[in-house]
């Protein structure tokens, strides 16, 4: 198995994608697409966001879709509480007495039947685990929060004791070495062709690390860049140790813009459609 070549073809109920990736058999991972639901355009069908004008009745029942499939996958009833999404860095615990709606952008947990669920249509979900499946976290990764450490913060769940009394060096070891032990699954997100971002996006990049400029081609217009954020985002986890990467890969059949029959996409849809649904990445553990 190739880590970062993974086909968008695994699929677990309608055209839902199941991540391609070497983790436990006890750790289980989907991501909804647009179908499958209830919703009447441009919401059509399976949208799960409670905030872009939607009917809140078709929501619940799209909500009681995902429920059902998680239910069966796990062979057992499965706890899900939403976040409610502000592109920041704040990791919630999430435990079964988990309320859904708390600020955040990533989630984890330790315990069975618990899932960690992020929402995106067009923002990167990424999922982990460790090798060892013990712990699992879902992050929403749009530029801000990916800019600002959201995938380093869901990553310190992992680790989160800093070794005392260590030199720079010997905890960026340490680091390097827990980071051989996370498998990350990148869901779909708005592709390198489509992700038109101003200056002050690519400098926010470039400033934490000069490489982040070859994620960023010029658009042809003065100050406006085409961005890869699958691929900034694998740098950031490369960074960390993390090299174990699967899914999104930055080709086209990723792009939540270039898929309008499979994927939700706030940037093609809000201005056209009047309104855009939302997909739910969720991982959690079996038990």
């Amino acid at each position: 198995m190739k880590a970062e070549s993974e086909s968008v073809t695994h699929t677990l109920i309608h055209d839902w994608l199941r991540p391609d990736w070497p983790a436990p058999a006890h750790v289980h991972a989907l991501c909804t697409t647009r179908n499958g639901g209830v919703s009447a355009p441009p919401f059509d069908s399976l949208n799960l966001g409670h905030h872009v004008g939607d009917d809140p009745a078709a929501v619940r029942a799209n909500w009681a879709v995902l429920q059902a499939a998680l239910d069966a996958a796990a062979g057992r009833p499965v706890h899900l509480a939403w976040l409610h999404q502000v592109h920041g860095t704040v990791v919630q615990p999430l435990d079964c007495a988990s309320v859904p709606g708390r600020d955040a952008d990533a989630c984890t947990t330790t315990l069975p039947g618990v899932a960690c669920t992020v929402m995106a249509a067009d923002c990167l979900p990424v999922l982990l685990t460790n090798r060892a499946g013990t712990r699992v976290a879902a992050a929403h990764a749009g530029w801000r929060g990916l800019a600002a450490g959201v995938l380093e913060a869901a990553l310190q769940s992992f680790w989160q004791e800093t070794p005392a009394g260590q030199a720079p060096e010997a905890i960026n070891t340490v680091a390097s070495q827990r980071g051989q032990e996370i498998l990350a699954w990148l869901g779909p997100c708005i592709g390198p062709q489509a992700f038109e971002v101003g200056d002050e996006v690519r400098a926010a990049f470039c400033a934490q690390d000069p490489q982040a400029a070859r994620h960023f081609q010029p658009q042809g217009r003065a100050g406006k860049w085409l961005a890869d954020l699958a691929g900034l985002a694998r740098q950031r986890l490369r960074a960390q140790g993390v090299t174990a990467l699967y899914g999104n890969d930055g080709s086209t059949p990723w792009c939540t813009v270039a898929n309008a029959s499979r994927f939700f996409s706030h940037r093609r849809d809000s201005a056209r459609l009047g309104g855009s649904g939302r997909m739910a990445a969720c991982i959690w553990l079996g038990g």
